[in-house]
């Protein structure tokens, strides 16, 4: 996640006061995508499967972004 503009290939959802910018292409591989945000900062899962195991950097190896 960062900051950004959108861009002509962007879809822009707005969630309880916050703007969420997402890139067309990326949003039909991904999608649901969820924001969680927790002590420690964000959590971002998705329906995109990595295969490699990153549960040390706060996602699950299910379906994390």
């Amino acid at each position: 996640m960062a900051l950004d503009e959108p861009k002509d290939t962007d879809q822009v959802y707005d969630i309880d006061g916050f703007s969420y910018i997402v890139d067309k292409a990326f949003a039909d591989k991904a999608l649901p995508i969820r924001v969680d945000f927790t002590e420690m900062g964000f959590k971002l899962d998705c329906a995109i499967k990595f295969t490699s195991d990153c549960s040390s950097c706060g996602t699950n190896t299910s379906s994390s972004c």
